[in-house]
């Protein structure tokens, strides 16, 4: 997994709705990571776009 040292220091607020079965998987996943959820998110959020971006070249 991507750091966050990978992500740009200054942020922007969304509202972003998911399945409630979906937060929940994401929140047992970053507990047993010991990390935020937010941050987690963001992690595989950065990971997905940079592998997409990759394999459009």
């Amino acid at each position: 997994m991507t750091g966050l040292t990978n992500l740009h220091p200054s942020t922007e607020s969304i509202s972003l709705r998911l399945p409630q079965y979906l937060l929940a998987r994401i929140k047992e996943l970053a507990d047993s990571k010991d990390v935020p959820y937010q941050s987690l998110i963001k992690i595989f959020l950065a990971d997905r776009v940079n592998k997409e971006l990759k394999s459009s070249r």
